[in-house]
């Protein structure tokens, strides 16, 4: 049996936060007009972000009294763990060590787990990728009719798409000219119709992203695309022609090598991984493959190289100035102690578009449980709803709920002082226009408007209520120089310890995701009714049974 977490709510830190969240009145306009040093005091820097989070509703105290929480429940005994290649992902008996994936080359000590020559192991796949992903751009791997490849589709699901769409989307200036990436991951049959409409199959290459090699949606979509090549490149009944035309059109990500030769793919053109990366914390691994081929070997180095800049700082900096870990507590300040149910991530940078799509899986599916690492339930609340748009876009949809609203939203704002494109309307620099709008939007969430300050305007009387904002809307500004490939992994790997932090101060597991096994496990029962087993169909609850005799209906 695991060792059982240290219970948060019985720590004298979690007793003493709660005394003083029932005297706390949170006033930013008068912290900051007493303080001068606050943003100097609660700004920091992690690797090349700056990291701003002095408009969030916490005093000294609150920040003293959290990371004395975190050493209560053991935080730093906890990341060593980790790091080190503990089994800390108790349900699954599994080390967690995606942190190991962008361990640079020639790292000491080597590490070794479960006898495994961890880093000797990943560098070879690495260099694998890296060899393919590099004849790929010359030109030198060549489809069946001797073109090269000019469109990469990746197929996969859940991580195995979610990282590599988000990040393709976030470095496109970095991708080599004459190359495209799509990505499919939906079983409905409409999302592989649109990635491959308009696609030569001779120069089209299909990567399967699938570590067991039998996840339903995307070994579906893999014969899909197969049938689609087939068309072209195949010859009907000839086993010959259709084998090269696979051998050459599709490669894998996978471990489950024979499979993957059962499908048709050379296993010389699989790219492994391992038990210890989970789905929604592999971007960095040969899950990666469509992005190293997108962007190069050096970029994809540069895209690790920012991960292992976070990985070093959450081990090495002292928690008081430990940008993940304080920015792990302030969830917990606001879920637990401040009764947040939802947190925004709003990125001034359109590359970014993915990214809130992409923190949904990492932090939702990491942290959305209700039973601790040794099976006892949760204490207190845990995890919290992530969404978000790109801004200004949100600013015209959903922050009048963030500004005016009854609900308190915690909200991360990201950007980049230098843009990919730089342009002037009129003289006026665009980008700088478009971050006039970043710092205006914290701006007026910490400070709000008083009722005195829109009469001051001529505003009626009965109107002046609706025009007040109260503040008191916490923000933490996250700022770049620019949008490049490292500082996109210091962005991911930011999160990733985030939401670890997270799942440390609740006890739980954030390494399984057990919850959607129910569903995937039910679809498989229910499949036959959908095709019309009679016997299916009656071994379904009465409302299943409805919808889908109505959906037969409707499909006749």
């Amino acid at each position: 049996m695991p060792t059982p977490p240290v219970d948060a709510t019985a720590t004298t830190a979690w007793q003493e936060l709660s005394e003083h969240e029932s005297t706390l009145s949170p006033d930013l306009r008068a912290w900051f007009a007493a303080d001068a040093e606050r943003p100097t005091r609660l700004t920091f820097s992690l690797a090349d972000l700056t990291v701003d989070l002095s408009k969030n509703l916490v005093t000294d105290e609150t920040v003293a009294l959290l990371l004395r929480l975190a050493d209560e429940v053991g935080l730093a005994d906890r990341i060593a763990a980790q790091l080190r290649g503990e089994h800390i992902n108790v349900t699954e008996d599994r080390a967690v060590l995606h942190t190991a994936l962008r361990r640079p080359a020639g790292t000491t000590p080597v590490l070794v787990v479960d006898g495994q020559q961890v880093d000797t192991d990943v560098q070879a796949e690495l260099t694998k990728m890296y060899a393919f992903a590099d004849q790929v751009r010359s030109g030198a791997w060549t489809g069946v009719t001797g073109e090269r490849v000019a469109t990469v589709v990746n197929i996969g699901i859940g991580g195995s798409d979610l990282g590599p769409v988000m990040a393709y989307e976030a470095l496109k200036p970095y991708v080599q000219a004459g190359l495209e990436v799509r990505f499919v991951s939906n079983i409905d049959p409409t999302d592989l119709a649109e990635k491959v409409k308009g696609l030569n199959p001779a120069t089209t290459l299909f990567i399967v992203a699938s570590k067991t090699f039998g996840t339903l949606e995307t070994l579906t979509n893999a014969r899909l695309a197969r049938a689609w090549l087939w068309e072209t490149l195949g010859t009907a009944d000839d086993d010959a022609s259709r084998n090269a035309a696979v051998a050459k059109h599709f490669v894998a990500v996978s471990t489950a090598l024979d499979k993957v030769a059962a499908f048709g793919i050379d296993p010389a053109n699989a790219f492994g991984f391992w038990d210890w990366v989970g789905g929604r914390y592999s971007v960095d691994s040969t899950i990666g493959t469509s992005l190293a081929i997108a962007i190069g070997p050096d970029g994809f180095r540069d895209f690790l190289a920012g991960f292992h800049a976070v990985d070093t700082h959450l081990a090495s900096t002292p928690f008081a100035r430990n940008v993940p870990v304080l920015m792990g507590l302030l969830n917990v300040w606001y879920v637990n102690f401040l009764g947040a149910h939802t947190h925004a991530v709003l990125p001034y940078a359109q590359y970014l578009h993915r990214f809130p799509a992409y923190l949904q899986q990492l932090t939702m599916e990491s942290n959305g449980k209700s039973v601790r690492w040794d099976g006892t339930p949760v204490t207190t609340s845990t995890g919290e709803v992530f969404w978000g748009e790109p801004g200004t876009n949100g600013q015209h949809a959903f922050y009048q709920l963030i500004h005016q609203g009854t609900r308190l939203i915690p909200a991360d704002f990201i950007a980049v002082a230098n843009p990919a494109h730089p342009l002037t309307d009129g003289g006026v620099d665009v980008h700088g226009l478009f971050l006039a709008n970043f710092f205006a939007q914290t701006k007026a969430l910490a400070f709000g408007k008083t009722a005195d300050e829109v009469r001051a305007e001529g505003t009626a009387e009965a109107i002046v209520p609706a025009r007040v904002f109260s503040g008191n809307r916490p923000t933490t500004s996250i700022l770049a120089a620019a949008l490049t490939p490292s500082v996109l992994g210091q962005l991911i790997a930011l999160y990733e310890h985030i939401t670890f932090v997270q799942g440390v101060v609740w006890g739980i597991d954030s390494f399984d995701q057990w919850g959607v096994e129910l569903g995937k496990k039910l679809a498989l029962e229910v499949a036959p009714a959908v095709q019309g087993d009679a016997a299916a169909l009656a071994a379904q609850d009465p409302s299943t049974k409805a919808l889908i005799t109505k959906y037969l209906e409707l499909r006749a």
